[in-house]
């Protein structure tokens, strides 16, 4: 007999959840609770907190209601006896009169408990043969913050004890990894409450990796022939009432601000200064394709409750690029684009990534979209790049190419998008003036590999759980001197290293040489470098090589060399 799939086994475990809150905390009233990626949640409404014991008293209840196998009993009902049935509870009472007329409305139950559910579920309570629960944290009815707090419980459900136990160790290495922790520990950046939420302070050594990053994805940009331009922060509104942004974003946006009888917005995005640096100046068919790189900072205005350490935040820079190109250079234009992001993912040893396709389906234009998914999809064909469909999921101007990655410990995070637009250059009436004299209408492509540096930066971290290679690293190497007497000679080494081109630092500390080299490991250095009587008098230097167990002594010229190629070659 063919397993549950797990949507509706996780499913099946959120109403198992609300059957034990009704049973131990009858004041509780649910609300909703779906299946979701690796688990489930259900909303409850209970002015008492749930605290960590009470999830093993429900969990506990649970297992009791999953041993009992009851089955899952579905009934269509009338909109007056889903009423009748919900009258003491306005949430559900609010989702029935939701439910479009004409449209069934089903009632499913377990043992003593009836949930409002559209259905997809296991057939028993039974079938849940691995679940737990994992935490409590706010949520607001409807996810709209003017609506009641509610108290989300999450849990994760499996086939079996296995698979639960190996998601488990995952997220206890997540959280080993959790860029916030490490961010802090290493040094690398803060979130300044007294600045506001969501806004990022890279600290020297963030800020060391960030110019290393940009560096890298600017000489990309130069070998393809991009140029770079800078655009302001603050522009009139009305550019954003000719680009459509304020008829679809304005809820994302900063601002109005009033200047001068004006009105003003915080760019939360580059595209519109790129479009008009091309405006500015008659353009031939021989000047595309035109390609503006910039590292943008732009803001947005995100809600307290999704912002997360560097990987939601509300400014932030982006390695953005726009290209404008002919018709018949599109296809290149696009596939160049996806050479960039390649080289990108396998400088950052993301061996496995992929794409989504997001096509423009509930608001398609007609020919445009229809040639940009095609050059899209081409180019993903042509790069042998694995790719699904996201219906609908594409820009509000046109369809799009989102890049995804699997990290060290195999969670997906999406990085860069590319996208292609007929309608920006329609709105802002762009032209070349072609081989045959006339006016022609050019295409353009946005593009953004790392997506944004914050964001960028902290999936960074985890995956490499703060330990960046060699290339990477805002310190590369310390020279540590075993007592007072090889100090000289820690700098003078130091010194030689930095001239070149290392980042290198000396621990001019009194501590013991173990205690050292323990505090070297955990910033996660990748080379510590032992000074001794011996290593003086010869010129050389022990090296402890980060990961490798075996300690060895070189000259100091002979490090050099070979850091020289492991940071060339990014290994």
């Amino acid at each position: 007999m063919p397993e549950t799939p797990l949507p509706e086994l996780r499913h099946t475990a959120a109403h198992v959840l609300a059957y034990a809150v009704q049973d131990l905390f009858p004041d509780a009233k649910p609300t909703i609770g779906p299946a979701i990626e690796n688990g489930f949640y259900y909303d409850f409404d209970r002015t008492t907190p749930f605290t960590p014991e009470d999830l093993e008293r429900l969990e506990g209840r649970m297992r009791e209601i999953v041993a009992a196998d009851y089955p899952m009993i579905g009934r269509e009902v009338t909109r007056e006896e889903a009423i009748k049935h919900f009258r003491d509870n306005p949430y559900k009472l609010e989702i029935v009169e939701q439910i479009p007329r004409g449209e069934p409305i089903t009632l499913y139950t377990i043992g003593d408990f009836t949930d409002l559910c559209r259905g997809g579920h296991a057939k028993r309570t039974g079938e849940i043969r691995a679940f737990k629960l994992q935490n409590v944290a706010g949520a607001y009815w409807r996810g709209d913050e003017n609506n009641a707090m509610l108290q989300r419980i999450y849990g994760t459900a499996w086939h079996n004890q296995h698979e639960l136990d190996a998601y488990l160790l995952q997220l206890e290495e997540a959280q080993r990894r959790d860029h916030r922790k490490l961010g802090a520990e290493l040094d690398l950046f803060s979130i300044e409450e007294e600045a506001g939420s969501g806004l990022i302070f890279w600290h020297p050594k963030g800020a060391v990796v960030r110019g290393i990053l940009e560096e890298f994805i600017r000489e990309g940009l130069r070998e393809r022939g991009y140029l770079p331009v800078v655009t302001p922060h603050v522009v009139s509104e009305r550019l954003y009432e000719t680009s459509g942004h304020l008829e679809n974003y304005a809820q994302n946006m900063f601002g109005p601000i009033d200047v001068e009888g004006q009105r003003f917005r915080v760019k939360p995005m580059n595209c519109p200064g790129h479009i008009l640096i091309y405006k500015s100046r008659p353009r031939s068919y021989r000047d595309l394709p035109l390609r503006y790189s910039e590292f943008g900072t732009v803001y947005r205005f995100e809600r307290s409750g999704v912002l997360h350490g560097l990987t939601r935040v509300r400014g932030f820079t982006t390695d953005d690029a726009h290209l404008f190109c002919a018709p018949d250079q599109l296809q290149r234009e696009f596939e160049q684009t996806l050479e960039e992001a390649l080289r990108l993912m396998n400088a950052m040893r993301f061996e496995d990534f992929f794409c989504y396709l997001s096509t423009r389906e509930e608001l398609k234009r007609g020919d445009t979209d229809d040639a940009a998914e095609a050059a899209i999809r081409a180019a993903l064909e042509r790069s042998n790049l694995p790719f699904q469909i996201d219906e609908g999921g594409g820009a509000f101007y046109g369809p799009k190419l989102d890049i995804n990655v699997r990290d060290a410990i195999g969670r997906t995070w999406q990085l860069g998008t590319v996208q292609v637009d007929f309608m920006l250059p329609e709105r802002f009436g762009l032209a070349y003036r072609g081989a045959d004299g006339r006016d022609h209408r050019p295409v353009m492509i946005h593009r953004a590999l790392a997506g944004s540096m914050e964001r960028f930066f902290g999936v960074l971290i985890e995956h490499f759980a703060g330990a960046f290679p060699a290339w990477l690293a805002p310190v590369q190497a310390v020279v540590v001197p075993i007592a007072e007497g090889q100090l000289a000679y820690a700098h003078e080494s130091a010194a030689q290293l930095r001239g070149a081109g290392f980042r290198v630092e000396v621990d001019e500390s009194n501590e013991k040489l173990g205690h050292k080299i323990r505090h070297w490991k955990t910033e996660k250095v990748p080379y510590i470098l032992v000074a001794g009587k011996q290593e003086v008098e010869q010129g050389t230097l022990n090296v402890n090589e980060r990961g490798v167990e075996a300690k060895r002594t070189i000259s100091l010229a002979s490090f050099i060399e070979e850091l020289r190629a492991v940071v060339s070659s990014r290994g």
